[in-house]
């Protein structure tokens, strides 16, 4: 399907009245451009169950969490969720976020847990040239250019600063994204440059999947 220009123009007058009044002003507007979005995410879902397995998808809710936030706006001025790969064998995520002057598509490891983080720098001290690897396809370079995500400032404790992969071992977070304008999002063939975003963090899923699914010996631990 092809989403319409009501979407960001009901987005983009949200970022303008972001209060209550507004929202129950346009209630109806909204229920449509949600209606729209979750059969995008649904073509988008049928997709990928062609090529992955997927557990589900969600879509964030439009109501913001203000208890212990400073910003006390009541609603997220975007269209955002996630579809979440099936089983303990397959790990990562693709995101998806439709917001005026700020949409992309992504995915990757936001917030791994201790053990897992541990796990992945391991690895890389080990043998980082897989990863290398993937980060290095010119079609995963074009796309997303780079691995991105926060990182410690010198080496995590237990690894050595100078270890030649020490780019990768300081990161905590190991994600991707690609971004496209409000004109590209509107284009018939968006569904299919999401698909061919998603298609390319294949390779990454799959060998992130089996560092987290193997101990540094190689065998499964799951």
């Amino acid at each position: 399907m092809t989403l319409t220009p009501h979407i960001f123009s009901f987005l983009k007058g949200l970022q303008k009245h972001n209060n209550r009044a507004w929202f129950a002003a346009h209630k109806n507007e909204y229920q449509a451009c949600l209606a729209e979005v979750k059969q995008f995410f649904k073509e988008v879902e049928d997709a990928l169950l062609e090529t992955d397995m997927l557990e589900r998808h969600k879509i964030f809710r439009i109501y913001r969490d203000v208890r212990f936030s400073k910003d006390k706006t009541p609603f997220k001025t975007r269209f955002a969720g996630y579809f979440i790969r099936a089983s303990a064998e397959r790990r990562g995520g693709y995101y998806l976020n439709i917001e005026p002057g700020n949409s992309l598509v992504g995915g990757g490891f936001y917030g791994p847990n201790p053990e897992d983080l541990k796990r992945i720098r391991q690895e890389f001290e080990q043998d980082d040239s897989e990863m290398r690897a993937i980060l290095a396809h010119p079609n995963f370079k074009r796309v997303f250019g780079g691995l991105q995500g926060e990182e410690v400032k010198s080496a995590p404790r237990g690894f050595d600063k100078e270890h030649p992969a020490i780019d990768l071992i300081r990161k905590k977070q190991f994600y991707v994204v690609r971004k496209f304008t409000d004109a590209e999002v509107l284009n018939p063939d968006f569904s299919a440059r999401v698909m061919e975003s998603y298609l390319l963090l294949r390779p990454f899923f799959d060998y992130m999947s089996s560092v987290l699914s193997t101990n540094l010996n190689g065998e499964s631990i799951i």
